[in-house]
């Protein structure tokens, strides 16, 4: 989809949730690295996260429908999943990801060719059921983490970025499903607006800047330490 096609709201409803990735990554990069007491794993901040995530997600759903390129894009951003689990492996071990939300987004976006034409309550249906097996899952483990990509982890797991297909796929498929009730003429429903242009820049680019975002923080932060202004 070209700039002239892309539906501005979705952009801007991206950038959104770019803007409070950063700010969560912010907060955990001062308090992992920087050893400030702000709490990233339960409260505010997390919550933050969680809707930064949850927003990705259910975009995703949505721009699957507007998308024609669904099995390209997808494995484009499973690979670079897969780079981040590389890169995390050799840098952090012991907490590297082996199933991120780029790895869910990747998978999600290469199964939507095999459900597009799925009636909309049966969508809907699995959606529900995705998500409501959510905390069974969460909570079942297994002596290996071979099933992580489902949920199902060792008690020992550990890792820096950990969204799994279930319940978090179902939140794909309500995405995809808005999309097609949303936006069956694939056209924007709102007028253009000129505010807040950066944050539908910011969406347009969301790829690229979720994978710079983190180290290019980390050598700010620790220059500002080094300069003694944090």
């Amino acid at each position: 989809m070209n700039n002239r096609e892309r539906i501005w709201e979705v952009d801007f409803l991206r950038g959104i949730a770019i803007l409070l990735m950063v700010v969560f990554h912010l907060i955990f990069d001062l308090n992992e690295y920087l050893s400030y007491p702000l709490s990233y794993s339960d409260g505010f901040w997390y919550y933050i996260g969680k809707a930064a995530a949850s927003l990705f997600i259910l975009l995703c759903g949505i721009s699957a429908h507007l998308s024609g390129r669904t099995l390209r894009h997808g494995l484009i951003v499973f690979l670079w999943g897969m780079l981040l689990t590389v890169v995390t492996y050799i840098y952090v071990p012991a907490l590297y990801i082996r199933f991120g939300v780029l790895h869910l987004l990747g998978l999600s976006l290469l199964s939507y060719p095999f459900i597009r034409s799925w009636p909309p309550a049966l969508a809907l249906l699995l959606a529900i059921g995705v998500m409501a097996a959510g905390p069974t899952i969460a909570v079942t483990k297994a002596a290996t983490d071979w099933l992580l990509p489902v949920g199902v982890t060792s008690p020992a797991f550990a890792s820096l970025d950990f969204y799994p297909l279930i319940p978090w796929y179902g939140l794909f498929l309500l995405g995809s499903l808005l999309g097609r009730l949303a936006y069956p003429q694939k056209a924007t429903l709102l007028p253009a607006v000129k505010c807040c242009s950066w944050l539908i820049v910011l969406g347009r680019h969301s790829l690229l800047i979720y994978l710079v975002h983190q180290p290019l923080l980390l050598v700010v932060l620790l220059l500002l330490r080094r300069l003694a202004l944090l």
